[in-house]
Order: structure tokens, then C-alpha cells, then sequence
């Protein structure tokens, strides 16, 4: 950055590693600002560069302000106007001071990275896309933080120098609005990449020549207008600090809007005694594995999820996704659909990268509810999916223990029971995170079921004969099964 005038192109910074096929790659654009990163870059750039002297020694009037706008609402011409006034601001400023300022920068917006940015960012390259960061903030900004993660190619805009000093000048296009996307067809062109086959996500509507450019534009915590566009023309609309799909209401998803009702108080039909709960970490991907008693279950794993401050994503058989309402409320909270008959390991995949992104996975490992004279037995059978998934993950597994819940709503009823005169008491017990080494994933199954069994009360482990009222509790309404081969039936399927 020392040279007196860097070659004016958008290529600027990285090296083409052949020359290749016009259009024979597909890349994928990421804006940075309340795209790749939760809010903007600004504030962070402002803050080192004056630690080392560069700048005003004491805040702008109203850039505060502009900064909570550009947060919240995205950008607009005033926010654009803030940044080209920050240009000429750094006339006189040594290279080599803002180029350690920029390191440091970028030590910290990479660890402000939304949790599933870089997972979309792995997918791209795994697929061979070529990744870049097109974006309005300087380059001696941006590069830096590319590299952090793994990104080869940027498009930014360039300040200029001279003599080893910024000149107060742009020396280029100021990359926004269409000059972004003049700058990326650019940058495309050198590098062989077709527009066509491409993906770009942005949050902001200046983006939108760029986005209606490519083949598969997304649409991320978009602003007001780039919503409406989205919505319009079909762009996906996501939120990368949240699972695909989940539905979010301003800043908050579903389920943080719903905490405060996530009292045990509102549940009238039911008593809970709930010990552990300090055991769920309060960041961090973990997972939940609990044992599968009733069609209640759900709701209370879902209580003490929120009794921890979490969200909780639940892997969940496909009947109920595919159901009316219910199934389209199980995707917006963050929900995944399990097809059991199709052996696919998608489900997996898809929680192990919540998992990675530091979400809270839940799971029963029994995968149904036990019928008959299984559910009855002391030692819980549980299928390979929570030891694989925690072995693909390396998240740490968290047991829990219920007991009481079908006192609630039993197998055979269709709707719980409102006995509030008389609740029945539901015990919940967590236990302490564990990690499993996933060489023997029986041996995992094993343990993993065993810790869930060591939480239950001690007349869980006695083996007893059970009325013919209690076995008719255990069955789904109509069933037509045999009885006598419920003990034999593989965990987890229901014909």
C-alpha cells in the first residue's frame, strides 16, 4: 500500500491463479454491512483508527446516530454521503498505522460474524464457487478481513495514496449502488465468472442491480423496500444469525417473543419440578437429548429451553411438518423435518450446521413414543442419530429426564388433559454436558441413553407388569399393531 498510486481495477489484491474460460465459474457476492456481519463495520473502523491517533479525537456530531440508523433500518443516501466525507477525512493518514489499525479490525469483525454466514461461505466453496466480499468500506479494510475467512477475492472501494500517506481522495468508483455492480461484472470478467450461474446476498435495495444481475439472488435481513422487492420477485429471505426458514419479526424470531410466556405458571394442567437447568450453557451449540413419553414432551423441553434464555431447534418426524398450520409453525420456529423412511442423512446435516453456528439442538433419541409393553421397560432403546450427529458435530450432549408428562396427555388421547384441580406433578432432571468420541457409535447410543435413565426417578428402573387401562394409554387412537411385537420394533419407527 506504500506504491504512490495503486492500478485503478477491481481485481486489486488478488492474484488470478490462471487465465480462465469466460463465464466457466460460478461465484458467490457477499456485501459485508447487516449481511455477512449483524450490523456495520463503521463503528469498529472508527474505534482502532482513533486508537492510534488517526481521525477526530472526539466523535463526529450525529455520526453516532447515523451509525443506530444504518443498524436498524440499512442504508441510505445520508449513511452513503457519512462514508465518501470519511474519504476526504483521511488525508495525511500514514499507510502503515491505518494498515495495523486494519489488522486489528479485522481480528474483531471476524469474530462478529453472523453464525451461519461462514457456514453459507463453506457450502460455496465446497461447491467450487469463487467467494468474494463486494462492498462500499475501503479495501485496506476489507482485505484483511476476507483473508480471516478463507475469502481469496474482494471488491471494494479504493482511497488514494501517495507517498505512503492517503490523499483524500478516491482513486476509483465509489462501490455502491449500480458502480457495485459495474465493479463486480469487472471483477467477473477477470476472473472468468458468469453473473448467470452466480449468487449474491445483500440486505440493502441499492444492492438491487447487483442482485437482479445474478441467477440466484438472496435477500438478507433486508431492508424495508429490498423486502418488498424480495418478496415480489421471489428472492429467498433469510437471516444468516438464524436457522433457514425461521420467521423473524423485526429483530426477534417467534420464539424469543414468546419467552416471557414460557412460564411454567401459564401451564395450569401440570406441576413441574425442574432441577438442573443451570446445566444448559447459555451460548454455544449443545445437544438436548431427552427421553419420549408423550406428545408433551415437546412443550416442556420447549419451557426449559426457554427457562435457559434459548431458542430451541427440534428435529421432528415429517408428519407433523407436513401437517396444515402446525407444520408451517414447526418451520418458522427453526424446526427439522425428519423423513425416517428415506435414510437420508440431510436431517443430520442440517442440525449439525445449527450446531456449528452455536445453536441449541433438541432431539429424543427413542424417535417415537414407546408402545405397549416397551414403553414399560426399564432400559431406554434409543437409534443412532443423536451419537452420529454429536460425533459429526462435536457439540457437547446435554441428557434430560422426563417423567410424569403422559400423566398430561397420554398416547391415546388426541388433545392433553386440563385437569386443573388436580395437576399432575412432571419431574425434569438435566444432566451435565458430555461429549461422546464417536468411534463406536452403539457404544455412544449406549451411553447417551443411559445418562438419560440415570435422571429418571428410581421406579423408572423397576420392571413391573402394567394394567391393561395403562398399556390402552400407551397406544395411538385406532391402532391396529400387534402388541406382542412392540417390545421387538425398532426404536424410533411407528408401523
Amino acid at each position: 500500500m506504500t506504491s504512490s498510486k495503486a492500478t485503478p481495477g477491481p481485481s486489486r489484491g488478488v492474484v488470478a491463479k490462471s487465465t480462465p474460460k469466460p463465464g466457466s465459474t460460478a461465484a458467490a457476492v457477499f456485501d459485508l454491512d447487516r449481511t455477512l456481519l449483524a450490523g456495520g463495520s463503521g463503528p469498529v473502523i472508527q474505534r482502532h483508527l482513533r486508537d492510534r491517533g488517526l481521525g477526530p479525537d472526539r466523535d463526529i456530531p450525529f455520526a453516532g446516530s447515523i451509525f443506530k440508523a444504518f443498524e436498524l433500518l440499512g442504508e441510505s443516501r445520508l449513511s452513503m454521503q457519512f462514508a465518501k466525507l470519511a474519504v476526504r477525512a483521511s488525508k495525511g493518514w500514514d499507510v502503515a498505522l491505518v494498515a495495523e489499525a486494519a489488522e486489528d479490525i479485522a481480528d474483531e469483525l471476524a469474530r462478529e460474524l453472523q453464525p451461519y454466514a461462514r457456514i453459507v461461505i463453506e457450502e460455496h466453496v465446497a461447491k467450487g464457487d469463487l467467494v468474494v466480499i463486494a462492498s462500499t468500506t475501503p479495501e485496506h479494510f476489507v482485505r484483511p478481513l476476507a483473508l480471516r475467512l478463507g475469502i481469496e477475492h474482494s471488491v471494494a472501494s479504493h482511497w488514494r495514496v501517495e507517498d505512503g500517506e492517503y490523499t483524500g481522495e478516491l482513486d476509483g468508483p465509489f462501490v455502491w449502488g449500480r458502480e457495485k455492480l459495474t465493479a463486480v461484472k469487472a471483477w467477473a470478467q477477470s476472473f472468468g465468472v458468469s453473473l448467470k450461474r452466480s449468487s449474491a446476498y445483500s440486505d440493502s435495495y441499492y444492492d438491487s442491480p447487483l442482485l437482479n444481475a445474478v441467477g440466484h439472488p438472496h435477500a438478507i435481513n433486508p431492508d424495508a423496500r429490498l423486502a418488498v422487492l424480495a418478496t415480489l420477485k421471489g428472492w429467498p429471505i433469510r437471516h444468516l444469525d438464524k436457522p433457514d426458514g425461521v420467521v423473524k419479526l423485526g429483530a426477534w424470531e417467534v420464539q424469543e417473543l414468546l419467552r416471557p410466556f414460557a412460564r411454567t405458571e401459564l401451564l395450569p394442567n401440570a406441576r413441574f419440578e425442574i432441577v438442573g437447568i443451570e446445566n444448559i450453557p447459555r451460548n454455544g451449540g449443545a445437544l438436548l437429548c431427552a427421553n419420549h413419553r408423550s406428545y408433551f414432551d415437546a412443550t416442556v423441553v420447549s419451557l426449559i429451553a426457554a427457562k435457559a434464555g434459548r431458542p430451541a431447534r427440534f428435529l421432528g418426524k415429517k408428519e407433523v411438518f407436513d401437517a396444515p398450520i402446525v407444520g408451517q409453525l414447526a418451520r418458522a420456529l427453526g424446526g427439522i423435518r425428519v423423513d425416517r423412511g428415506t435414510g437420508s442423512d440431510q436431517p443430520l446435516e442440517e442440525a449439525a450446521k445449527a450446531l456449528r453456528a452455536g445453536e441449541l439442538v433438541c432431539m429424543m433419541p427413542e424417535g417415537t413414543i414407546p408402545r405397549g409393553p416397551a414403553f414399560f421397560e426399564p432400559k431406554l432403546r434409543g437409534r443412532w442419530g443423536a451419537a452420529r450427529l454429536a460425533a459429526m458435530s462435536g457439540a457437547p450432549i446435554i441428557a434430560v429426564g422426563l417423567w410424569g408428562t403422559e400423566r398430561v396427555w397420554p398416547r391415546s388421547s388426541r388433545f392433553p388433559k386440563l385437569d386443573i384441580g388436580n395437576p399432575p406433578t412432571i419431574t425434569i432432571a438435566i444432566g451435565e454436558p458430555f461429549v461422546v468420541d464417536g468411534i463406536d457409535t452403539d457404544a455412544d447410543t449406549e451411553r447417551i441413553m443411559a445418562s438419560i435413565s440415570n435422571l429418571l426417578p428410581p421406579e423408572a428402573s423397576q420392571r413391573r407388569i402394567p394394567t391393561e387401562e395403562e398399556l390402552r394409554r400407551t397406544y395411538p387412537p385406532r391402532y391396529r399393531g400387534d402388541p406382542s411385537n412392540e417390545t421387538q420394533r425398532r426404536p424410533g419407527r411407528d408401523r
